[in-house]
């Protein structure tokens, strides 16, 4: 081995030790509310699939015909090679089920915050970031390199207090992310809002975790608060309700304008595929004709939950589908994380950096694809490890 690489052997067995080594599964069937590894059938509470989209049929045959159109890839980037009228319809379709000016498509959610901040501020400037906000966000910011404050935990007074603090920038943006997706706590985007106006700061959230979920028929966190016009940027995931791959930017049409123009992964990496596409359009259709997947998806969020804390278990803060279950320090975690395994749940443990230390937990992520008949074994499973480990008495 040579001595160039030695020092990550070294901090590979510094993370084993820590209890902070990932071991990622291979998954051998589709991601739907059980999934095959090692030739084993387990429950999912893994995946940010929270309407169960990933394998529904509608979408299957709809990637299916698209292909048959249109083949698999776009070619390359979209202000060279030309736009799919897939690309077009998809970002019309986004644009009115977010009820926004327009929108703009991107390869992730990461993309596209990656593509948005920098083109927004820059040098010179100043960016108001929540604490918590997520690393996409956080690399966006960093690459602007404009001057970044960050604010206390959905905290609006204390965003005001370093608004009125901070005397010397040229733009500035204020940034969070609407649903915190460790914790499944939602940002108080209407007060936020109130901040960013009182002050004239363009205001930019990114919705992944709201998408499908917050709001009517899972429109987000901007129509959960009523705030259509009144947000700047409201960034967005098509991998987690939606079910499929993609990011997008929805808001003001000058600013969806500027980033066609400016925004680095649109103007230097392919655009989504033509299935990923297809299947993302039938999402919005689905979405549209019903609120039944996103009503379901809170009911077994609410039984999952109250049957958690009803055992004993410490359940965090969280205000929507994503539900922590708080165990401390990251080797329990995993040790419970393993045990869920043994007994039939996927469902991983979560430790430093992702978040604290001493804050690692198993973050369950409910979905519409679960019966009552899986949470109700989901349950049972958790109680008998948390029985067994000590965490319940």
């Amino acid at each position: 081995m040579s001595n160039k690489t030695e020092w990550i052997l070294e901090e590979i067995a510094g993370l084993k030790q820590a209890g902070l080594y990932t071991t990622i599964r291979t998954i051998d069937s589709p991601m739907d509310a059980w999934v095959t590894i090692d030739g084993r059938e387990l429950l999912n509470f893994c995946a940010n699939n929270y309407l169960g989209l990933a394998n529904h049929p509608r979408l299957r045959v709809a990637a299916q015909e698209a292909i048959n159109s249109f083949g698999v890839g776009p070619g390359a980037v979209r202000t060279i090679a030309g736009t799919m009228s897939l690309h077009i319809q998809l970002e019309q379709r986004l644009a009115e089920f977010k009820r926004a000016e327009a929108c703009i498509s991107f390869q992730s959610g990461f993309c596209a915050n990656l593509a948005t901040i920098p083109a927004l501020v820059g040098k010179g400037d100043v960016i108001f970031s929540d604490e918590l906000n997520h690393a996409s966000i956080i690399d966006g910011c960093r690459l602007s390199r404009a001057n970044v404050v960050r604010y206390n935990h959905n905290d609006p007074a204390d965003l005001r207090r370093k608004v009125a603090e901070t005397k010397d920038f040229g733009r500035r943006l204020i940034v969070t992310d609407g649903v915190f997706s460790m914790d499944g706590d939602i940002a108080p985007l209407d007060e936020i809002c109130l901040v960013a106006e009182e002050n004239d700061i363009l205001i930019m959230v990114d919705d992944a975790h709201g998408e499908g979920v917050l709001g009517k028929g899972g429109r987000g966190i901007v129509d959960h608060f009523d705030l259509h016009g009144r947000v700047d940027v409201e960034v967005g995931t098509l991998s987690k309700a939606f079910g499929v791959v993609g990011g997008m930017v929805a808001g003001k049409q000058v600013i969806v304008d500027w980033l066609r123009q400016r925004g680095r992964p649109f103007l230097f990496s392919s655009a989504m595929t033509v299935p990923d596409t297809a299947a993302c359009i039938e999402a919005v259709n689905l979405l549209e004709e019903s609120t039944e997947l996103v009503d379901r998806l809170w009911e077994n969020a609410a039984i999952f939950r109250d049957g958690l804390q009803i055992m004993g278990f410490d359940t965090g803060f969280s205000q929507t589908p994503i539900v922590p279950v708080m165990l401390g320090e990251a080797p329990l975690a995993q040790d419970f994380s393993h045990q869920l395994l043994k007994n039939g749940i996927f469902a991983m443990a979560i430790g430093f950096p992702t978040v604290p230390r001493g804050k690692a937990r198993i973050r369950v992520m409910n979905s519409a694809a679960h019966s009552s008949a899986d949470l109700e074994e989901a349950l049972d499973i958790f109680g008998k490890v948390g029985r067994a480990l000590g965490v319940i008495s």
